[in-house]
């Protein structure tokens, strides 16, 4: 099995990251659901809900020592090591690496919303390798390791494709200062194709609704890779589309992110395109 640095991926070793980062995810959701709502100390950081939680913290932590004992050679990015080292996303790693997201959708969590997760993946550059992201309040625990497909609770799915935009769920995301740029106008040309757009507020599971079929499409700009990484790993195992969205102006930009049904990923994609000219 080939990976971006060039050595082979063992079997064996992406069986056991699968079944260690199952067993991390479903501690996560015990705690997640435990502390949900119930007296959590944020910490802003940007804005009013970029927060990071004591809970946040601590399962951060929790997940690091897990992997650290199990996988010495392979370094864990998340929160606490952006925190500390400045912009993580803004490095260029090479080599396999773990990237968590120990409660994605703090503001839901703080609030006692049910709909928050944990995510973690194991990436080779940009290759996807391991995800699960566990959805705390719907007792569902999802994975998918590199050519072995996507998983709820241990049962296979596989996306069924979207044929067209009437009537589809598109997920969305705020960024941490607000609306992305062309965000209002992207929602506008949805309604028009009579799709509905949704923001739900925790970026892992609006792509792991893609995966599962319930949403056609998310579109989401300037995520964090930690926050997203695992679902992505979902989806592409699914069957779904997953592409950087690129300005028409600037063929070198990559600011937003793609997964999409394949049967309308070309049509969102424009919808997109409209917003960036």
């Amino acid at each position: 099995m080939p990976s971006v640095s060039g050595q082979p991926i063992d079997p064996g070793t992406l069986s056991r990251a699968l079944e260690i980062a199952g067993r991390l995810a479903g501690d996560a959701a015990d705690v997640i659901i435990a502390k949900a709502g119930r007296g959590a100390r944020p910490a802003a950081r940007d804005s009013p809900f970029d927060w990071v939680t004591d809970t946040h913290r601590t399962l951060e932590r929790h997940t690091r020592r897990v992997l650290a004992e199990h996988f010495p050679d392979i370094p864990v990015f998340g929160a606490e090591t952006a925190r500390v080292f400045g912009s993580v996303e803004a490095a260029e790693p090479t080599g396999p690496r773990w990237v968590v997201s120990a409660v994605d959708g703090n503001a839901n969590f703080v609030a006692g919303v049910p709909w928050c997760a944990f995510s973690l993946a194991m990436l080779d550059g940009d290759v996807p390798l391991v995800g699960v992201v566990a959805d705390p309040f719907r007792g569902q625990i999802y994975a998918a390791a590199q050519g072995r497909g996507m998983r709820a609770n241990g049962i296979g799915v596989v996306l069924a494709e979207a044929s067209s935009s009437a009537g589809a769920v598109v997920c969305t995301e705020f960024t941490r200062t607000g609306m992305w740029p062309g965000m209002a106008e992207f929602i506008g040309i949805a309604a028009a194709a009579h799709a509905g757009v949704r923001v739900l507020g925790c970026s892992a599971l609006a792509i792991t609704q893609v995966a599962l079929g319930h949403a056609s499409a998310a579109v989401l700009h300037g995520c964090p890779e930690r926050d997203v990484a695992g679902a992505v790993t979902l989806a592409a195992e699914a069957g779904a589309t997953v592409s950087r969205l690129r300005s028409p102006a600037d063929a070198a930009s990559s600011d937003g992110l793609l997964v999409a049904s394949p049967g309308i990923a070309s049509e969102v994609t424009r919808w997109w395109q409209a917003t960036h000219s």
